[in-house]
């Protein structure tokens, strides 16, 4: 598909630098693209210098972490006024939360026997707030693990030795960042939760009343059954949907931007409603 509104770059825990992202994008036959680095918007300038000079619509976007029912939940906010007062104070709290468990996982992976992975991680992140991706990077390089998702499987992941919860913005607040920006919200990755079909409704719902607008659709190789729930929701709540590659990288399990599906036609795509218009985030709250 030619639209991607979900992507990541070394703003982040991405591997390409927003221009390198951007003409990848380009030579996909990307025509739309967002960036959505993980709480922060340090790259959308660079992406946007280089999106006008090869003829792509950049979306202004970013993906912030929050909580629902003490479960981490991803927020993308598209179209959003990116210097916005209000939103980057927002998100410099984002980043102190991040530097905060940043130095907790460190301190679990040196009670491990592997000391050294702050500064480790610092070094992949080569200036952007530290992520797990970038402990996973940095236990790949030590040898502690073969590949990130092992990396991921072994250390990081959720319940792990080195997993480390944060408290998070509740969603509803992280709904309000993005609306007072002139944004939509999009609920990212709905499926990846691991929540029960209840629960799952219960989110979208939750969603939903506090002022979103999207649901983002499985990227391509979902079996029909995962589409089909995402129908059912969008359906059952009125959300409009989304789609995007959730790009980092290129890597062997990493799919390419715009290497997503167009939505079923019988749910509203979101690029199809007024862009930035904060009166879509406002209709979305229902009574």
């Amino acid at each position: 598909m030619d639209i991607d509104l979900h992507t990541h770059t070394t703003a982040s825990d991405g591997s390409l630098s927003p221009t390198e992202l951007v003409r990848l994008a380009h030579e996909a036959g990307v025509r739309r693209l967002a960036v959505t680095d993980h709480d922060t918007v340090a790259g959308l300038e660079a992406a946007r210098a280089t999106a006008a000079e090869v003829g792509i619509d950049l979306v202004d976007g970013v993906e912030i972490s929050c909580s629902w029912e003490r479960r981490e939940i991803h927020v993308l906010g598209l179209w959003i006024r990116p210097r916005d007062s209000a939103l980057r104070a927002a998100l410099e709290g984002q980043h102190a939360r991040r530097e905060a468990r940043a130095e907790r996982i460190a301190r679990r992976l040196a009670g491990k026997g592997m000391p050294g992975a702050l500064e480790g991680a610092r070094d992949q992140a080569a200036g952007a707030p530290v992520t797990r991706p970038h402990f996973a990077r940095w236990l790949v390089a030590r040898g502690h693990a073969p590949d990130v998702p092992t990396a991921f499987r072994r250390w990081l992941g959720n319940g792990k030795a080195a997993s480390v919860s944060v408290a998070w913005p509740a969603m509803a607040e992280v709904i309000d960042w993005i609306r007072l920006a002139g944004g939509v919200a999009v609920l990212a990755h709905p499926l990846k939760y691991r929540c029960t079909a209840t629960r799952l409704r219960r989110l979208v719902t939750d969603f939903r009343a506090a002022g979103g607008t999207g649901l983002e659709f499985p990227a391509s190789g979902a079996d029909p059954g995962q589409v089909a729930t995402c129908v059912r929701l969008a359906h059952e709540t009125g959300l409009a949907a989304s789609a995007g590659s959730d790009f980092h990288g290129p890597r062997p399990w990493q799919r390419t931007p715009g290497g997503v599906p167009h939505p079923p036609t019988a749910v509203t795509p979101i690029w199809s409603l007024p862009a930035g218009d904060s009166a879509i985030a406002a209709e979305s709250r229902r009574d």
